[in-house]
């Protein structure tokens, strides 16, 4: 799939709970995306000293409409200066923009039952995900975790695509002991024979850990800090174990972001990256 590069107007931004959703007029992105893709927004204006470009998840596109083409972003502006300055931007701003980057989600080719999982900002495109999921015939159960119920995306929207949306908030001991649970219960209550997630590392690990015993295919979108977008920089380095036996690494903006969850070497994985933040 080719990428672009394209200067975009933000022509609508809105606070969604804790975190900032932005319209983006980009008719030659919005022409060519899929659920699971990113777009890679360059930060902090032309003279800043933020050099990385911050990485999202689409959360939707509309190909064409009153003023073109255009993608949709949720951003978490307590991740980092950069979603900061981005989540920041006012209508009319413009802002530097490449995409699709990455793979989609694989879509199955005929209905299944379907776990659509995700935690945080990272979830914004899993309420297009359900739909195009819907419209192949599937049963989806859709399961929206966060820190608060500020940090929870699209519970409502998402009802109206659904019905029935799993809510998942901390217990006494975290978010990811309820978050395990609650996924458990759910496998072992149904006949999901897959899992859509969107999160960070941390809480992917824990999925495809729960969902492993039940003999149930993850495929994980990875929304990890991407510096550069377009695979160049290495930064976004994911280990994973080919089908081959033989370990070896991949570009996650090039390679993924939607990567098979049971490749991933997960305890190197989040081990790098815990190492790489402190």
């Amino acid at each position: 799939m080719t990428v672009v590069e394209a200067r975009g107007e933000l022509i609508a931004s809105r606070r969604m709970g804790a975190f900032q959703h932005h319209t983006i007029v980009v008719p030659e992105l919005a022409d060519r995306a899929r659920p699971g893709q990113l777009a890679s927004f360059a930060v902090g204006g032309r003279t800043s000293a933020l050099v990385g470009r911050r990485t999202l998840p689409l959360a939707a596109i509309t190909p064409s409409g009153t003023y073109g083409g255009t993608i949709e972003v949720v951003v978490d502006p307590a991740r980092d200066a950069g979603m900061r300055w981005l989540a920041g931007l006012r209508v009319h701003d413009e802002v530097d923009v490449i995409g699709p980057l990455g793979r989609a989600f694989p879509l199955p080719a005929h209905g299944v039952d379907a776990m659509v999982l995700g935690v945080g900002a990272s979830a914004a495109p899993l309420g297009w995900l359900s739909t195009a999921l819907r419209d192949r015939g599937c049963r989806v159960e859709l399961m929206l975790a966060g820190e608060t119920d500020r940090h929870l995306v699209g519970v409502i929207e998402a009802r109206r695509v659904i019905g029935t949306v799993s809510v998942v908030t901390p217990g006494p001991s975290g978010l990811l002991p309820v978050l395990r649970d609650e996924l458990q219960r759910t496998l072992r209550a149904t006949e999901i024979s897959v899992v859509y997630a969107a999160a960070r590392a941390a809480e992917l690990s824990a999925v495809v850990e729960v969902a492993r015993p039940f003999g149930v295919t993850v495929q994980a979108l990875l929304d990890e800090a991407m510096p550069c977008g377009t695979g160049l920089c290495g930064s976004c380095e994911v280990p994973v174990t080919g089908s081959d036996g033989i370990g070896r690494t991949i570009r996650c903006c090039t390679e993924g972001a939607v990567i098979r969850g049971d490749l991933v070497q997960w305890d190197r994985y989040v081990s790098e990256l815990w190492e790489g933040a402190r």
